[in-house]
């Protein structure tokens, strides 16, 4: 399932609020999956919120050029997200979208 968002938008923020996107440099279990409770917890129900991979951050706003994550990895993430997710009660499916963004995914 695709994300319901251009991701170019997404990472310029011109559609999504800045307090639903997190920039994260690298796959990182533990902060992201903090994150991902607390986007699924979405107390002010703002509909949750996106989680860049591969995106370094400056104060809330990405770093350009955009860092990406190696291709040859992303499956052995995606099957660890699925794995650490397994894990969160009750049990949370997120929406996941490898893309290629200016060259990089």
């Amino acid at each position: 399932m695709a994300i319901p968002v251009n991701i170019s938008d997404l990472i310029n923020r011109r559609i999504v609020e800045s307090s639903r996107v997190e920039f994260k440099s690298d796959w990182n279990p533990e902060p992201i999956l903090h994150t991902i409770c607390a986007f699924a917890n979405d107390i002010d129900n703002m509909g949750g919120g996106y989680i860049v991979v591969g995106v370094e951050e400056n104060d809330g706003s990405p770093v350009f050029p955009i860092k990406g994550i190696v291709q040859n990895r992303i499956d052995g993430i995606l099957k660890d997200l699925v794995g650490h997710c397994r894990c969160i009660e009750p049990l949370y499916d997120p929406v996941v979208e490898p893309v290629l963004y200016n060259g990089v995914y």
